[in-house]
């Protein structure tokens, strides 16, 4: 997405929609998979906030979302970078007008039947313009990208940190541990994922897929059970 509220096919950071996108969703509904639709904008060189106080913007944002989510079943917004700069008055009114965007977002969502997921930056990231307890009564879930904190494997005090902090403002059955598979290995996946479980947490998200080396899968059958 832009900071002018259009729905984008190809970002200026490398991510772009596949051309058969079309047969991903075919085959996963033929294997009962749920889809989402992620939109992602970044806040480099003000992006993000440029459209968060654009009411205009904000309007055409949430429709184009809404008309093209229909081909999935449901949202997961990928808004980062808020709040790095941020403090006190002006930190509040960062949050506020993302929780604005969210309630907005939601509202429509939920008239067409589509549950709306939240890919925040941790709680005790560098990132504060995410305001969990407001967000987490409008999202149906949050997944918690409780990492980049500079070490490899993540530290796990930080994560644990993290969804202790999440868990204090948000109910655990919403959240979901994000965990980057670039910084893991699959001795600390075990951990992550040990952590989740011990918060009761919905689950875990994978970023992603296509890092997942084989000892990395076989660390996950030993401690993932998986729902149908």
């Amino acid at each position: 997405m832009d900071q002018e509220g259009n729905l984008l096919t190809k970002s200026t950071t490398g991510w772009q929609r596949p051309d058969d996108y079309e047969k991903v969703l075919e085959r996963a509904a033929e294997y009962g998979l749920k889809t989402q639709m992620v939109v992602h904008i970044t806040d480099g060189e003000g992006s993000l906030t440029n459209l968060l106080t654009n009411k205009p913007a904000m309007t055409k944002a949430v429709t184009a979302i809404v008309e093209e989510a229909r081909t999935y079943q449901g949202v997961n917004l990928d808004f980062e970078g808020l709040g790095l700069q941020n403090k006190g008055e002006g930190l509040a009114r960062v949050r506020d007008s993302f929780t604005n965007f969210v309630t907005l977002l939601s509202h429509q969502l939920k008239a067409a039947n589509l549950p709306l997921t939240l890919t925040l930056h941790a709680p005790n990231s560098a990132y504060q313009g995410y305001d969990y307890q407001k967000l987490g009564q409008v999202a149906d879930e949050i997944i918690i990208m409780a990492y980049d904190y500079g070490q490899k494997p993540e530290p796990a005090d930080l994560v644990l940190q993290a969804v202790k902090s999440a868990s204090a403002l948000v109910p655990p059955e919403k959240l979901t541990l994000g965990i980057s598979v670039p910084s893991e290995t699959p001795e600390s996946l075990i951990t992550k994922v040990g952590i989740a479980k011990r918060y009761n947490l919905k689950g875990i998200a994978l970023w992603r897929l296509g890092l997942v080396s084989d000892d990395m899968w076989a660390s996950l059958r030993t401690c993932v059970v998986a729902h149908k």
